[in-house]
C-alpha cells in the first residue's frame, strides 16, 4: 500500500499534476542551461529515468543537482540495479508494461528488486505503461506488442485499473506524436486512474491537445533537445488543455 493511501483525506499526487518532464540522466542538457533553470520550469515533477545507459551514479548526478528545489522529484528506475535511495526523492514511479512480449517486463525485474532489495514502499508506485511506438527503444527492449487500435488501449487501460488496481496508466509513444483518438479512448475508459501521455510534444499546440485528452502531459526529448525555454511552453499548453476537458 502506498502511503496517501492509508489517509482517506489524502490523494496521490499525480491526481494533481498537469505536466510532468522527465530526464533522461543519460542525456546532456542544452549548452548553457543548467538544473536549475530546469526546475524553474513550472513543471509539476521531475522524472528521472531512461531506457538505455541509465546507471546509479548518472540517477545520482540529476537527483543532487535538483535536491535543494521545491518541484516533487521521484525516480523511475529502468532496472533494478539503478534504483538509488535519497530522501531528495519524493518517491519512485516503476514501469509495468502492459503489452509487452518479455513477461520480464511486466513482473520479472520487479520480482528481483524485491529478492535483492528492500523496497521502500510507502514511497513507491507502478506506472502501467502501454507502448505504442513500435520504433522507440523501450518498445525493442521491452518486446512490446505496439499494434493496438483505440479499442485495444481502451481495454488495456480499463484492465490496468480494474483487474490490476494501477492508479497511473501512461501511454508512452516516446519520440512520437500519438494519435488524439486512441489517447482519447483510454481517458475514458478510465474512471479514477490518472492518464500520463508522453511522446512527441514540442510546443504548445501539442501539449495541449495531448492535455485535452489526458490528465498528465510528459514531456523529455525536448528538454535535452531544445531546451527549458521550449519546455515551458509546453507546460502552458498542458494546462489550458485539461482546463477545456
Amino acid at each position: 500500500m502506498l502511503a496517501w493511501e492509508h489517509t482517506p483525506s489524502m490523494h496521490a499526487p499525480w491526481a494533481d499534476w498537469d505536466h510532468v518532464l522527465k530526464v533522461d540522466p543519460d542525456k546532456d542538457l542544452v549548452d548553457g542551461e543548467t538544473f536549475d533553470d530546469v526546475c524553474e520550469t513550472g513543471t509539476d515533477a521531475i522524472e528521472i529515468g531512461g531506457t538505455l545507459d541509465v546507471t546509479s551514479d548518472k540517477m545520482r548526478r540529476v537527483i543532487d543537482a535538483c535536491r535543494t528545489h521545491d518541484v516533487p522529484l521521484y525516480q523511475e528506475p529502468s532496472n533494478p540495479a539503478v534504483v538509488v535511495e535519497d530522501d531528495a526523492l519524493d518517491g519512485y514511479l516503476v514501469p509495468i508494461v502492459l503489452n509487452a512480449g518479455d513477461v520480464a517486463w511486466i513482473t520479472g525485474a520487479h520480482k528481483e528488486w524485491v529478492r535483492f532489495d528492500s523496497v521502500d514502499w510507502e514511497r513507491t508506485a507502478t506506472e502501467a505503461y502501454i507502448v505504442l511506438n513500435s520504433e522507440a527503444s523501450v518498445a525493442e527492449l521491452t518486446d512490446a506488442d505496439c499494434e493496438q487500435d483505440p479499442d485495444d488501449v481502451a481495454a488495456y487501460a480499463e484492465v490496468a485499473e480494474r483487474m490490476l488496481g494501477q492508479e497511473i496508466v501512461y501511454l508512452e509513444y516516446s519520440g512520437t506524436l500519438g494519435d488524439p483518438e486512441t489517447v482519447a479512448a483510454a481517458h475514458d475508459a478510465l474512471d479514477e486512474a490518472t492518464l500520463f501521455y508522453g511522446g512527441g510534444v514540442h510546443d504548445y499546440d501539442d501539449a495541449r491537445t495531448m492535455g485535452e485528452r489526458s490528465d498528465v502531459v510528459v514531456v523529455g526529448d525536448l528538454l535535452h533537445e531544445e531546451g527549458c525555454g521550449a519546455v515551458r511552453e509546453t507546460v502552458e499548453g498542458a494546462r489550458d488543455g485539461t482546463a477545456a476537458q
